[in-house]
């Protein structure tokens, strides 16, 4: 947890590899995700690295894989996830992993051809056997003369010419027949009327069973058409105009027992390619098992691979070109870690010779490392949305597991809402193992999932902000008995019958003695729920807490500050930036706090009629005034505030001057005493990699080097950029003291919406449920709770809590965060092989 408050020391180092056990070095590193590597051959080409063969190899590999894994989806089978994490492949075993995916490849393209070429075969039978047996119904018995027409199938007009006839036509009948696409039966019908007026009969009837259409893999019902015409020129035509609308022809004999024949011919051979596509089937349901079973192992495996030789390929060879040397941003307490994992690799690959890891001296800014767990992870990302910490800056994080439930509980505060918030996120914490709820597709469900410890907090502070509210569905519970006694008033009162009738409304005077014994054990007395003036008090009220936590929360973010100033040895800002921000702050508005319970601690019931307004003092305050209708709250009030102005003034001078001098007092100082340091003697120390010089990186050139490069602790300094820098600071501050507290007011503004929406939802809706005692209430007591239900979670919980926390998130990005957060870093992004990617 040492790192959730400040981030990780992350050093740069480089790993020398031998060229042998380069790739179970690389591989073992990824197996523990320690390292983020960095590209030493930033301008070379992809295509021109050393490892791109194996690259394109990988990618070959994973195509085919792709052919797989859509014939599985093909067959209505979802390859699961890979069981276990397997290590990335040896280069033997890689290729027996190409072989038998390329094996199994060739099989399923070859099974899966020889079963589309049966089943097309096995349509084209059925086809043709529908076609004879509608066929030979037409033609196997003509009517005789005088008898009705046949009725068609699709046409309610009578044949171009009555089949009745063709017995008396001296020239020779012949048939063409086929089936035809329903959509296209009318056109077709229509062109061969135009095209052949008067020498053609056709008829056409539906298929008796539906079959699939080879082009889009739908079943449809086919039409079969048997056309009879006389005359060659004729049958052209008709010929042509079937392969113009796609239609599939089938030879049609002139005689009964050829077509009787055809059709004993045509049922043994559907017979026996049913037997051979069965046998297919059954040998292709055998492959794809074998397939479902390997794949997602070998999906892992390949990518496994694949990213080692993309890691690979950013490093750089030595001058002997015989090892591999890569740069790495690694944590320091993880050193002995990488080395364990180097000499693994060494140990699984053979080699005689270990690997090693050595630290390289470096002026660029690391980056930055904050372990976090399922519990920090989703309060982590709140501040990571903002801007990643600087390197090892303070990680407001682990401060805003408590104070962010807590912010967002004062605008939320109720206990029913806080419940049934607290209630669901605590489902999602006790079931967070389920692969239901984790492999959710729904990015908003996802969302939730992922913060449930926060929505946890926020549910329980919520509970306990709502009992200080004394608010449960915008209704006071009497846990306590109240501290005000009405009887006592009575007694002490003339209240008479007829008083009581005039006067709706009556007091409760506390001066009175025995009508108000003391505070309320905890939280606000439920007697100001029946109040006419429950809204004046609680308005007060909630105005004066939020002040009062915006100073103390903005106060904290300051003093955080400190924790950076003596990390980074910045001891001078101690005393020329925390120090006059603390006066300005705790001058100007922690003398208002101080004013509010001093009010508070003073002022009783006895003299609250003459008790002085604090907003009053406060403007007086900085108009160096006093009011005399306004009596002071204590002796020697407009001489202090004067004094705790004059101070807050003062403070903005040196808070504006004080860094940009002492930084030119000391470059100043520096460049005076500065001593010429000699050059190294040619020879002395010979680098490891070309172009590379000692105490630099790999990846720093010549010209950065001369030119001074471009890091935080670079040695020359421009004062006009210190002092522009500076300006803006103390300007955002000061001025940001008046905005940020007056910001704290949504506090108040949100907690009075969210309390006066949920007493009109239960006024409108709830209450219009108690209509009566009898079952007829009952009945219609049960649809209203329904509908106060549902608008209970859209408005209350769902509405106003994103409202909630969004105004608690800016309070915490704006108000908090810029008192001392910078949030100018980049994440380590370490080479890891983490499940969740290759699933």
């Amino acid at each position: 947890m040492g790192s959730l408050f400040r981030s990780e020391e992350v050093c740069l180092a480089q790993l020398f590899l031998q060229s042998a056990s380069a790739y179970s070095c690389i591989s073992e590193l990824g197996e523990r995700g320690l390292l983020e590597f960095r590209d030493l051959n930033p301008k070379v080409s992809p295509f021109q690295r050393r490892f791109v063969g194996e690259v394109r190899r990988c990618e070959e590999m994973e195509k085919t894989f792709t052919f797989l894994q859509q014939e599985l989806r093909a067959a209505g089978r979802v390859p699961g996830p890979c069981p276990e994490s397997p290590r990335a492949p040896a280069a033997r075993e890689a290729l027996r992993v190409q072989e038998q995916s390329e094996q199994l490849e060739q099989e399923l393209r070859e099974v899966s051809r020889n079963r589309a070429s049966l089943r097309g075969r096995l349509r084209d039978l059925r086809q043709y056997l529908h076609v004879l047996r509608e066929g030979q119904r037409f033609t196997s018995l003509p009517a005789p003369l005088g008898s009705p027409p046949r009725p068609r199938a699709l046409s309610e007009r009578e044949p171009i010419l009555d089949p009745s006839l063709h017995q008396h036509l001296e020239r020779k009948i012949s048939f063409v027949a086929g089936v035809i696409h329903p959509w296209r039966v009318t056109a077709f019908e229509r062109l061969l009327w135009r095209a052949c007026r008067g020498y053609l009969v056709a008829s056409f009837v539906e298929m008796p069973e539906p079959m699939e259409d080879p082009a889009t893999g739908e079943s449809i019902t086919w039409v079969i058409f048997l056309i009879s015409y006389w005359g060659e020129q004729i049958g052209q035509k008709i010929r042509k105009i079937s392969d113009c609308f796609h239609c599939q022809v089938y030879a049609y004999p002139e005689s009964e027992a050829s077509r009787t024949e055809a059709i004993t011919r045509l049922h043994g051979q559907i017979q026996e390619l049913s037997v051979t596509l069965e046998e297919t089937e059954k040998y292709l349901a055998e492959v794809l098992d074998k397939v479902a079973q390997v794949l997602p192992t070998w999906r892992v495996q390949v990518q496994k691979m694949k990213a080692i030789y993309l890691v690979l390929n950013q490093c750089s060879f030595d001058v002997t070109k015989k090892c591999l040397i890569a740069e790495v941003w690694c944590p320091v307490r993880d050193l002995t870690q990488v080395q364990d994992a180097l000499r693994q690799g060494s140990y699984q690959s053979g080699s005689s010779v270990e690997c090693f890891v050595q630290r390289v001296p470096t002026l660029e800014s690391p980056p930055t490392l904050i372990r976090t767990n399922k519990f920090t992870a989703g309060f982590q990302s709140i501040v990571d949305a903002y801007g990643v910490a600087s390197y090892q800056e303070v990680n407001p994080a682990p401060y805003a597991i408590i104070t962010f439930p807590f912010i967002f509980a004062i605008m939320f505060g109720d206990v029913g809402h806080g419940l049934l918030m607290f209630l669901f996120a605590l489902w999602m914490v006790l079931y967070e193992d389920s692969p239901r709820l984790r492999q959710g597709t729904n990015e908003i469900w996802l969302t939730f999932f992922e913060g449930r410890y926060l929505i946890l907090l926020m549910g329980a502070f919520s509970i306990y902000t709502g009992f200080i509210y004394n608010e449960c569905f915008s209704k006071a519970t009497a846990i306590f008995p109240s501290a005000w006694s009405v009887a006592t008033m009575a007694n002490h009162s003339s209240w008479s019958s007829a008083y009581l009738a005039t006067h709706p409304s009556l007091t409760l005077d506390p001066n009175v003695t025995g009508v108000f014994r003391g505070p309320y054990p905890f939280g606000i007395d439920p007697i100001w729920s029946l109040a006419t003036n429950h809204l004046n008090f609680l308005n007060s009220f909630k105005m004066k807490m939020s002040v009062v936590l915006g100073i103390v929360h903005m106060g904290f973010g300051v003093v955080l500050g400190v924790f950076n100033h003596v990390h980074f040895q910045q001891r001078h800002r101690l005393v020329l930036e925390f120090l006059p921000e603390m006066i300005f702050l705790l001058a100007l508005f922690g003398y208002l706090v101080f004013l509010i319970f001093y009010k508070w601690i003073k002022f009783s019931a006895a003299d609250s009629l003459v008790a002085p307004s604090i907003l009053i003092h406060f403007i007086d305050m900085f108009l160096f005034t006093s009011n005399a209708e306004n009596l002071p709250l204590y002796p020697g009030q407009v001489p202090v505030q004067m004094v705790l102005v004059v101070l807050a003034l003062a403070s903005v001078p040196v808070l504006l001057l004080g860094t940009p001098l002492y930084q030119w007092c000391r470059q100043r100082g520096l460049t005076v005493g500065a001593v010429p340091v000699q050059p190294l003697a040619t020879g002395e120390q010979e680098p490891l990699l070309e172009g590379q010089e000692a105490g630099n990186s790999v990846n720093a050139t010549t010209e950065d080097v001369e030119s001074g490069g471009h890091s935080p602790d670079a040695k020359h300094l421009d004062f006009a950029e210190i002092f522009m820098h500076q300006a803006i600071h103390t300007i955002e501050y000061c001025l940001g003291c008046v905005s940020n507290t007056a910001s704290y007011l949504r506090l108040w503004a949100l907690s009075l919406a969210h309390a006066q929406l949920s007493e009109v939802l239960w006024t409108m809706v709830m209450r219009n449920g108690f209509v009566g005692l009898s079952y007829v209430g009952g009945v219609v007591l049960v649809p209203v709770f329904a509908t106060f239900a549902v608008l209970t979670v859209a408005i209350l919980l769902v509405m106003e809590g994103l409202s909630a926390f969004l105004h608690a998130l800016r309070l915490h990005w704006v108000e908090f965060q810029n008192k001392f957060y910078v949030g100018a870093g980049y994440k380590l992004c370490p080479f890891a092989f983490a499940p969740d990617t290759w699933e």
